[in-house]
């Protein structure tokens, strides 16, 4: 006997009730955050400053969050002037209009505010996030992002007892606005006048363990001009993470952090029961800056004893060897392809040649190397790219000083460094099997560095120098990965929130 469709009412909402349950019990996580910007005074290095604060914080707080996680941050501009936070390393997965870059992103105005919707989709790892405009990363606003696996994923080395997590770099003791000013004059910044670490200068820090067990420092280079090498006093170091990938577990006395660059590194407190000198010192400069913290045994017998343990200086081969001990750890490597290719992006179809000279950056293919023209102009630069291509980036090095480049939107295989002018026959030394992936690169003076990278995220994406000084003055531009498909399987709408430049919607 056939049944009319209304006998079919009550197993049609039982279905639609446990389909909209499900539903809701799948969803990722949601993370919810007020931050209200603000000038306050600070002292990191014994000088009263303008320091931008989040929540009354310097440096801001932190975000820990797990693999997936939703990120709703809503973000108060309570200084005189407009102002982005962009995240360094966040992929912003089919969401560049979060990036919050000038040329995704139109500032939030004084007194306004705007809702960030991020999502840490498929990503694990240290990072950390800045202001992005005018100069105000010389004044605070910056953080730490913690993205932590899933339970159910496996981790390739045991629970650490404690995390730590150290924000270190250059810094000056001039307002932000008159560094801007210096260069607003066409003048070079001075050199800077020490090193912070969380915030403070020497002796302004202490981190405490338990003698006999093991503890992840997550360290993140947030300085303006300098690389820095970070290292502890009578301890190894065992590098684990860079930039979301797990890595080779490789041991180090000390670790060179460029520009705009994160690790994760696991310590074991097996040293006698003392304080011990956590040392941060500059990379490739005549003068060396260093700053201390310090490790204390929680029953520790006596103070640091000694100068602080020294570090390299001037060494380029010495940076160069350990950058290219840094390897995949294959058995962790997660989603990301192997740097040949994958089944996703197949075999390099475009290459990519980009000088680094003391000027905006040269790029080959199709943006041009001068302006068209009879004269200079001032316009933002688009390098045009096709989604699930997969592209070789070369950067080339022109200058006598380390330069720091970072990708937003993406991670890169770094498959090859050397010195001089990079050929053709430089890809014989390639390693095509387990570099390291990550988003954030260093070019040593007078060499280049060879990536390769999947194009898997439609949207525009910032190309920057991590040094914020060549940043501001114009070494940056845009990747637009475009895909002829308009769906939002590809890339997200603009935000209902989104801001018109010039006056926040409503």
């Amino acid at each position: 006997m056939k049944r009319g469709w209304r006998s079919w009412l009550p197993l049609m909402a039982m279905v639609m009730m446990f389909l909209h349950v499900n539903f809701i019990h799948g969803e990722d996580p949601y993370r919810f955050y007020t931050w209200n910007v603000t000038y306050g005074d600070i002292y990191p290095l014994g000088v009263k400053q303008q320091g931008i604060l989040i929540n009354g914080q310097f440096p801001g707080p932190p975000i820990q969050c797990v693999t997936n996680d939703n990120l709703i941050i809503n973000v108060f501009n309570n200084l005189d002037d407009s102002f982005l936070i962009s995240w360094n390393g966040v992929e912003q997965r089919r969401n560049s209009w979060q990036d919050g870059v000038y040329g995704t992103n139109c500032p939030i105005p004084p007194g306004k505010n705007f809702t960030y919707v991020l999502q840490v989709k498929d990503q694990i790892g240290s990072f950390h996030y800045f202001p992005s405009l005018a100069f105000h990363k010389a004044a605070g606003g910056f953080g730490s992002i913690n993205i932590a696996s899933r339970s159910v994923i496996p981790v390739p080395f045991p629970p650490p007892a404690g995390e730590f997590t150290i924000l270190t770099g250059d810094w000056f003791k001039q307002n932000h606005s008159d560094l801007k000013a210096i260069l607003d004059g066409g003048h070079d910044l001075p050199f800077p006048d020490g090193i912070l670490i969380n915030g403070r200068g020497s002796n302004g820090y202490t981190f405490t363990v338990d003698q006999g067990k093991i503890y992840r420092f997550r360290i993140s280079n947030v300085g303006l001009t300098t690389s820095v090498n970070f290292r502890i006093q009578g301890h190894k170091m065992m590098v684990v993470e860079v930039e979301g990938t797990h890595t080779v577990q490789n041991t180090y006395d000390s670790l060179d952090i460029h520009l705009g660059q994160s690790y994760s590194v696991l310590l074991t407190a097996d040293q006698p029961a003392q304080d011990y000198y956590i040392a941060v010192s500059t990379r490739f400069t005549s003068q060396v800056l260093t700053a201390t913290s310090t490790l204390r045994y929680s029953n520790s017998a006596g103070s640091v004893s000694g100068p602080p343990p020294g570090g390299p200086t001037i060494e380029i081969d010495w940076s160069f060897n350990q950058a290219r001990s840094l390897r995949r750890n294959l058995s962790a490597s997660g989603p990301r392809p192997n740097p040949q290719g994958s089944y996703h992006y197949g075999l390099i179809n475009t290459t990519r040649t980009i000088r680094l000279a003391n000027s905006a950056p040269i790029i080959n293919g199709n943006i041009p190397d001068s302006p068209t023209g009879s004269g200079a102009y001032l316009q933002t630069s688009i390098m045009a790219a096709d989604f699930r291509a997969y592209t070789e980036v070369i950067f080339e090095n022109l200058e006598d000083s380390v330069q720091s480049y970072h990708i937003d939107g993406h991670h890169f295989f770094v498959v090859g460094m050397g010195r001089g002018e990079w050929t053709p026959a430089s890809r014989l030394t390639y390693n095509l099997r387990d570099t390291i992936s990550r988003s954030t690169v260093q070019v040593y003076p007078k060499s280049w560095t060879a990536l390769y990278m999947p194009l898997d995220n439609v949207g525009m994406w910032n190309i920057r120098s991590q040094n914020w000084a060549r940043q501001y003055l114009g070494q940056q531009f845009y990747l637009r990965v475009y895909s002829p498909v308009n769906s939002w399987r590809d890339e997200n709408p603009i935000p209902s929130n989104a801001l018109v430049c010039g006056r926040a919607s409503s």
